[in-house]
């Protein structure tokens, strides 16, 4: 089953954009329009919560909150550890 899309299109071209890198999207209702999911699920993640990030509805700031998305998925450490163990094998 699809996904719902989110209202704000630079939000949701950061959505695809973890998508495309493994993430998992859960929709919700009320002050957050879901969370993603970190597809390594790592014990030690950064945030010891697995990289779990909500998303907001209506952010004040819609393009600031797409980058805060883009950053989490392209700086997450278990993603920056898998891709060094594969350059090295």
């Amino acid at each position: 089953m699809a996904r719902a899309s989110h209202p704000n299109k630079e939000i949701e071209a950061a959505l695809r954009h973890a998508e495309a890198n493994g993430w998992r999207i859960k929709t919700a209702s009320g002050h957050a329009w879901g969370r993603i999911y970190c597809p390594y699920n790592d014990n030690e993640c950064r945030c010891g919560e697995f990289c779990i990030t909500s998303v907001w509805s209506t952010p004040r700031k819609p393009i600031a909150h797409a980058r805060a998305i883009l950053r989490v998925v392209d700086n997450c450490t278990s993603k920056e550890k898998q891709d060094s163990n594969h350059e090295g094998a």
